[in-house]
């Protein structure tokens, strides 16, 4: 296992891509180190699963929060920075609270956590900074303009840290799926009916996978996989990629 010995914070790891990401991790090694919301039992079950993994359920939204759940968790070789958001309005209807959320969520946290991984990445001479972007980091949809901005920010973020710390043993990527069945994604169909109009099927089939050449969703340990793929020694002149796993979506 090649991944022994490493730490790893999954933010956003309780459900959906980060959960099957502190899964891939944890297969090939890895001490992991969850993060999210759910229910208390419910997540002393993944802590379980996953051989006593530290839990925090500290609020990203929340600098403050940040600083102290990074100060507790100490060392941190692999930082997936994975906990996201969505909503789905017009421009003209979208709430300024949802706007700030979002960009809190979706990229300030982001920020927070690996500017604070870094130095002890730095004294180690090794670390893996993954943040999870979207298809949406790459190419606009209608209706989401908070979770576009946001995503196209971090992919921007990501290839600047990874220039910034590119001699020190470090690599910065991006991975950006299309549409993973999660409750990200089913959570904002409602919205997205109510938006353009819709039926939940037509939603699925003319929205959610309209562009994705393989009609299927994306499932969540495809993208684990990739992201345990970035830790090799072998991806260590993978750095500053934004890697597409969208079913072809951003290929036209």
């Amino acid at each position: 296992m090649f991944l022994t010995g490493k730490r790893a914070l999954v933010t956003g790891s309780t459900s959906g891509i980060g959960l099957a990401t502190a899964r891939a991790l944890r297969a090939e090694g890895a001490e992991v180190i969850l993060n999210g919301f759910g229910d208390a039992g419910e997540i002393a079950k993944l802590q379980e699963e996953l051989d006593g993994a530290e839990y925090f359920g500290t609020d990203l939204t929340d600098v403050a929060a940040i600083e102290a759940m990074m100060a507790e968790a100490g060392q941190i070789d692999i930082l997936v920075n994975n906990a996201g958001m969505q909503h789905v309005s017009p421009v003209e209807d979208f709430p300024v609270d949802k706007w700030d959320l979002i960009m809190a969520l979706n990229l300030s946290a982001a920020f927070h956590c690996t500017r604070l991984a870094v130095p002890g990445m730095k004294a180690k001479g090794w670390g893996r900074i993954i943040n999870t972007a979207s298809a949406h980091s790459k190419v606009a949809s209608p209706f989401k303009s908070a979770y576009n901005a946001a995503k196209h920010g971090l992919d921007g973020f990501t290839k600047t840290i990874a220039l910034e710390l590119a001699e020190f043993g470090i690599t910065a990527n991006c991975v950006s799926p299309g549409y993973v069945w999660t409750p990200l994604v089913e959570n904002q169909i409602p919205d997205t009916m109510k938006a353009r109009g819709l039926s939940r099927e037509e939603v699925i089939n003319d929205v959610l996978l309209v562009k994705q050449a393989t009609k299927k969703f994306v499932q969540p340990a495809e993208i684990g996989a990739v992201v345990t793929f970035l830790c090799r020694d072998e991806a260590q002149n993978v750095n500053g990629a934004n890697w597409s796993v969208d079913g072809g979506w951003t290929a036209e």
